[in-house]
């Protein structure tokens, strides 16, 4: 999904409020990379074959790669990586543990529906932000192959046996409203992160209507991903 190219006014990167803000985009993208290497290394241990356990893990690793370019960034701004994701910490968890996959497959559908709403909300974020700063967050925010293994792997599930296709659209529909409402409740409890869409006094943001359609986009994305996987959503 292509995210929006704003009419702004570029960001000033040595701002005290914009650089407050790409503390806390790099933060909560550190902490969602950190968790996303935990919770793939636990699906890669939980997976039928050793091929896709062999898979996973590679998947796992290049997260925690991603978390690490993250966490060097952070040091290069001059802030404490730790400090910067601890605002987010509680969210992100509280989210994880209303959104625990019942089985391997239904992990598999969290990390490729679920996630993808994230990454697609940070990547629409990220139109917001200096040149160097959205390089890195869409590096980050490559799925490296995650993507196709979940809809194959998914896919041929389903072709073994079609009475699980209706659970994991079920399971998909409640993934969208819990990812959208952690996103949601992420900008608006971090003023700093919020004014990344809106706008601050020393860079541009979106108005109204743009953020509607930005939730627009979200919404058809996860269809799209929803019908790769062969569910309805």
């Amino acid at each position: 999904m292509d995210a929006a190219t704003p009419d702004q006014t570029p960001p000033t990167e040595d701002g005290a409020g914009y650089r407050a803000a790409v503390v806390d985009l790099l933060g909560v993208l550190a902490y969602g990379e950190l968790t996303g290497f935990l919770r793939m290394a636990a699906d890669a241990d939980a997976a039928p074959t050793l091929p896709d356990k062999a898979a996973l893990g590679g998947l796992a690793a290049a997260e925690f790669h991603h978390y690490e370019l993250l966490v060097a960034r952070l040091q290069e701004m001059g802030a404490d990586p730790e400090a910067a994701m601890d605002p987010f910490i509680a969210a992100i968890d509280e989210f994880h543990a209303r959104t625990r996959p019942n089985g391997w497959l239904e992990g598999l559908v969290k990390a490729y529906v679920g996630d993808g709403i994230a990454t697609d909300f940070y990547r629409e974020v990220s139109a917001y932000v200096d040149p160097s700063t959205a390089a890195l967050v869409h590096s980050v925010l490559e799925n490296g192959g995650q993507a196709e293994f979940a809809v194959q792997a998914v896919r041929a599930s389903i072709e073994r046996d079609e009475r699980i296709a209706g659970r994991l659209a079920l399971w998909g529909r409640r993934l969208v409203g819990e990812a959208i409402s952690q996103a949601q409740r992420v900008a608006v409890e971090r003023d700093a992160l919020s004014s990344l869409l809106v706008g601050g006094h020393d860079h541009g943001g979106a108005d109204l209507a743009e953020l509607g359609r930005m939730f627009a986009r979200l919404t058809d994305a996860h269809t799209r991903r929803m019908g790769r996987l062969g569910l309805n959503a």
